[in-house]
């Protein structure tokens, strides 16, 4: 039978884990988002941003993956469900759309709010050792700065094909 601290560890150490799975699979979502969005996306810089940021997700997937393995655990290798959903809805609005690059672009800020979102809600609510909350904040500053960027290039296509 386990002492109470040792019940409280492994607590302590499945809500880690699992916080940290479940940005993994964030960020498979995002990483497989981006590059539906560069195959969508109709401006040729357009699809070098989305292949960048793919890349960049992978990067971060990479990142947690190691964190999780850190600590002795599997990491998920693949994304999750409403991924799968949100990147078919993309499908429809585009198809839909007589313009393609903004309605790619609205679903990546609606996804990328949503990331800068889970992170912030998952860094308030939970206590992460140093070396993990830097990772995590490292992260979340990055998709913030795509976030922008992506407001902003929605804005020039506004300006330019109105």
């Amino acid at each position: 039978m386990k002492t109470t601290k040792e019940k409280a560890d492994q607590d302590i150490h499945e809500n880690l884990v699992n916080n940290l799975q479940e940005l993994l699979e964030k960020n498979y979502d995002a990483q497989k988002g981006f590059t539906k969005a560069m195959e969508d996306a109709q401006n040729s810089n357009l699809k070098q941003y989305f292949k960048h940021q793919a890349a960049q997700r992978s990067q971060f997937a990479n990142e947690l993956d190691q964190e999780i393995r850190n600590l002795n655990e599997t990491p998920k290798e693949s994304g999750s469900t409403t991924g799968s959903l949100h990147r078919t809805w993309i499908d429809i609005k585009t198809s839909l759309s007589g313009d393609k690059d903004e309605a790619v672009l609205e679903e990546c800020i609606r996804g990328e709010k949503a990331s800068v979102e889970e992170y912030e809600k998952r860094l308030k609510e939970n206590r992460f050792p140093p070396q993990i909350e830097s990772t995590l904040n490292n992260q979340k500053g990055r998709i913030q700065n795509t976030l922008n960027k992506v407001r902003s290039l929605e804005d020039l296509a506004d300006d330019n094909w109105s």
